[in-house]
Parts: C-alpha cells; sequence; structure tokens
C-alpha cells in the first residue's frame, strides 16, 4: 500500500512540507504506525479489503499536521477525502477511512476493530524497547511548540499517561503490554515523587501559613478554655499529653512538645523533611499559645457541652492544620509507620492507640469523664473531616445505560464534569446467559451537593440506567476546582 499512488502522494507531502519542529509527528512516525499496523492487521488476521483500508488511513492519520496543530486529526480527514477521491475510492470507503482516523483522537475511544487496531498502532512505541527515545522526540516537539518546558513535568505527564492507558487488540496486549509496564516502572523508578510534585508558590505559602495559624489559636482555644479546666481528654498524642498534665501536674504546654518529637522525627521519614520542620514549629506555636495567650480560662462546667464543643474547637484546629500541611498531633505519623508492618489499617491502629488512652484514662480519673471524653474525640474526628473535606467532599459516580451517549453528552455539556469511558459488556442474564453487548461504562466525579440533580438528569433519559456511587477522598486535577493541599 505504501508504494501505491495514494500511498506515495502522502509520503512525499509529508517528507518535504511538514515543519522542522515536527520531531515526532513526522514520515518517520507514519512509517511507524503504517509498519505497527500491517503488523498487527496480520496477527488479528483482517481480511485483505479491511487492511487496505486500515493501511491507508494509518498513511493519512496525522497529514492534518501540514495544515493545523489544533483538531489535526479532522484536518487529516479533509486531506484524505481531497486526495483519495482522486485516486478512486469510494464515498463509502472514504468514510471509513476518516472514522479510522478520527479514533486515534485522545483519548481514544474506538468503536470497532479497525480503529482499535490504529489506536494501538499509534501508540505502539509505548510498549517496546525504544520508548525513552521515541518519547524525547515528542517531548522536542511539544517544547518547540510551547505545550511543556519541563523535563521533570515531562516525565510526570508520561507517567500520568502510561498508567491511564490501554491497549485494545489481543495482539498488543500479548506482545506491548508487558514491555509498557516494565517502561512505566523504570521511569517511575528514576522519577521520585518528591520531583512529580510542583515547587511551593509564595501564595501557596501564605495560604497554608495562614491555615496552620488559625488552626493553632482554635486547638489553643480548645485545650485552654474546654479540655484542661474539666480535665477531659481527646484521642491521639493530644490526649496522651492531657493524661500525663491531669496525672503528674505537668505544664501542658511542655508536654505536647515533648510527647509529638518522636513522631515528628518519625514523620521526617515517613512524610518529608519539610512537613516534619512545619510541624515542628506549629507544635511550638500551639505550646506558646497556650503559654501565653490570655483565652478565657472556663467558658463553661457542663460535660455534655464541654465535650461537643471542645471536640469542635480542637478538630477544627487540626483540620486547618492538616489544610495547612503540618500536623498538630503526632498519631497520624505512627499509625502510617506502624501500617507498613503489620496487617491491620491506618484507621484501625489509631482506633487501638485511643482506646488505651481513654482505658487509662477510666481506670485513673473515672469512668464518667473518659466517656464524656470519648464524645470529644469522635466531634473532633467528624470536624477534621468536614474542615478537610468540606461541603464539596467529592463522590465518583458509575453509570451503565444504554442512553450512554446522551448521558455523556449531558454529563459535558450541561454539568460540565469530566468523564472517563470504560469499556464493558452488559446482559449475561440467567434466562439468556449468551446474550451479551458491548457498552460505555461512564465514570465521573461529582460533589455530594450534586449528586442528587446528576441522578435525577441520568433518570430523566434513562430509567433503567444501573448508577452507583463512592466516595472519593483525594480529587485533584482535570476539570475539578483547585483544592488545598492536604
Amino acid at each position: 500500500m505504501i508504494n501505491s499512488p495514494e500511498g506515495q502522494h502522502i509520503v512525499n507531502r509529508l517528507k518535504t512540507e511538514l515543519p522542522a519542529h515536527f520531531h515526532y509527528h513526522n514520515i518517520d512516525h507514519t512509517l511507524d504506525v503504517y509498519n505497527a499496523a500491517a503488523s498487527i492487521a496480520e496477527k488479528e488476521k483482517l481480511s485483505e479489503i479491511d487492511k487496505r483500508l486500515l493501511l491507508v488511513a494509518a498513511l493519512y492519520h496525522d497529514s492534518g499536521y501540514l495544515n493545523q496543530i489544533k483538531d489535526h486529526e479532522k484536518a487529516s480527514c479533509d486531506i484524505a477525502r481531497d486526495a483519495l477521491l482522486n485516486f478512486g475510492y469510494t464515498s463509502e470507503e472514504i468514510d471509513r477511512i476518516c472514522a479510522i482516523i478520527m479514533a486515534t483522537q485522545l483519548p481514544q475511544q474506538p468503536k470497532n476493530h479497525l480503529e482499535e487496531i490504529i489506536c494501538d498502532a499509534d501508540l505502539d512505541y509505548l510498549g517496546r524497547e525504544d520508548f525513552i527515545s521515541t518519547g524525547n522526540k515528542l517531548y522536542l516537539e511539544m517544547k518547540a511548540i510551547g505545550g511543556i518546558n519541563d523535563k521533570k513535568a515531562w516525565d510526570t505527564l508520561q507517567i500520568t499517561f502510561l498508567t491511564q492507558h490501554r491497549y485494545f487488540t489481543k495482539a498488543s496486549v500479548e506482545n506491548k503490554e508487558p514491555k509498557k509496564q516494565e517502561n512505566l516502572r523504570a521511569l517511575q523508578n528514576q522519577t521520585p515523587i518528591a520531583e512529580m510534585s510542583t515547587a511551593p508558590t509564595a501564595k501557596s505559602i501564605i495560604t497554608d501559613t495562614i491555615y496552620t495559624i488559625a488552626g493553632i489559636l482554635f486547638c489553643g482555644f480548645a485545650l485552654k478554655s474546654f479540655l484542661i479546666p474539666n480535665a477531659f481528654f481527646d484521642g491521639g498524642v493530644t490526649g496522651i499529653s492531657l493524661l500525663i498534665h491531669e496525672l503528674y501536674h505537668v505544664n501542658i504546654a511542655y508536654v505536647i512538645i515533648l510527647a509529638n518529637i518522636p513522631f515528628i522525627v518519625m514523620g521526617m521519614f515517613q512524610v518529608n523533611k519539610t512537613f516534619a520542620i512545619r510541624t515542628l514549629l506549629a507544635i511550638i506555636g500551639l505550646a506558646l499559645c497556650i503559654l501565653y495567650i490570655p483565652y478565657p480560662d472556663k467558658i463553661t462546667s457542663d460535660k455534655l457541652l464541654v465535650s461537643i464543643f471542645g471536640g469542635v474547637f480542637m478538630g477544627t484546629g487540626i483540620g486547618l492544620a492538616i489544610r495547612g500541611g503540618c500536623a498538630l498531633d503526632g498519631i497520624e505519623v505512627l499509625a502510617l509507620y506502624t501500617g507498613k508492618r503489620i496487617s491491620f489499617t491506618i484507621s484501625e491502629i489509631i482506633l487501638g492507640i485511643n482506646i488505651i488512652i481513654f482505658l487509662i484514662a477510666a481506670f485513673e480519673v473515672g469512668f464518667t469523664t473518659s466517656l464524656y471524653s470519648i464524645i470529644t474525640y469522635f466531634t473532633a474526628s467528624r470536624m477534621i473531616n468536614f474542615v478537610i473535606e468540606g461541603l464539596e467532599e467529592y463522590t465518583g459516580v458509575t453509570i451503565i445505560s444504554g442512553q450512554n451517549q446522551a448521558i455523556k453528552e449531558m454529563l459535558v455539556m450541561q454539568l460540565g464534569r469530566g468523564i472517563t469511558i470504560y469499556k464493558g459488556e452488559r446482559g449475561f442474564l440467567k434466562e439468556n446467559f449468551d446474550v451479551h453487548h458491548p457498552v460505555d461504562i461512564v465514570f465521573t466525579v461529582v460533589t455530594r451537593l450534586e449528586l442528587r440533580r446528576l441522578k435525577d438528569m441520568v433518570h430523566d433519559i434513562d430509567p433503567k440506567a444501573f448508577i452507583f456511587t463512592s466516595i472519593i477522598k483525594e480529587a485533584a486535577g482535570g476539570v475539578l476546582k483547585r483544592r488545598a493541599r492536604h
């Protein structure tokens, strides 16, 4: 096919007309995709007619770069239509060729076998030995056209792309996927997590500082005005400090610093040095607040009010500090460290440690105070979650419907949400187990305030749509609003 008149026509144009800054999208890439498509077609036992259309599409699939960068797939189709009519192709054949070309548009969503083959051929290099060298050509091209400037950012982009990419054909899954995973692991090993995150800006530093100071003030208020005067406790290191203060009458400010030092050192190795320094400064700040800020000595003696509002203010303070990138209680660091060595989850470890604290408190200062202190701990925990997640706690929504095209359009055009499409099959009913057909499984992320509206809109389109949700603890990037760094 490459030696045919239509093949030589586009090959010659790509060789002579493409600007030099197209280091990747040039004749070499076109020939690479052509050869990969021919190889996959052979393994997938494609008919000669389909193979002919596929290879023509491979030769023309990036010809749009001759005219434009944005929407180059559509431009490629325009070039193919003008050229192939002169070489005797029918309108139906050209339509099929253009559909194959359009399937290479990212994110790839092939609708038939030929489109799956061209998609796999277009990204065949991801699963080859020349992955790095070929990727570097794309990096140079993107740098030349202003798409990216930093090599570290490029490596991060590569890792994200490889993680999300999938091959469609059996031939590529068997022959390319293992090497692709090897390339991903190699790239991850040479790109430390610290390098994958952007450096803090002046704005983020100011924001983090404000969050941390506000958190310190709230925690100081909770301790001096509610918990300490009423001999109440909390969970974690703060609870241990309060217990030591109550039993041995050591100044709580000094106890909090000394009790947290081992966990700060641990945090230096478990998280990073910046986190440890921020946490140390925040805990020293909390101690200074307790020593020198003239908070009201005792707002109330009502045990229920103390347990609830002491927890509210304590949880608010710890949550704000977490949003500021530090911790006012080292128990989470201990749980992170321990969780890597035993089979329990971090939440279970924290719960176990706090049970021990409250049992000791029950025997030493009384069961009534200990039970009320459990309410304080529960209230603080809920406030921490609320402050960190806020009203916009995200929810993952998965939708399976026969009307998926209308639902996709509704999610993007009306709700303004980003979507991800998984290829699946539906059917497999008990009475007709052999009857099944392909279906697009739609996944999106919304806030919990938007969830009710989304469900109503989906059911207006398809009352039989299957919807299930899951809580998203962390979400950032894409079309989501920028969130505070936890």
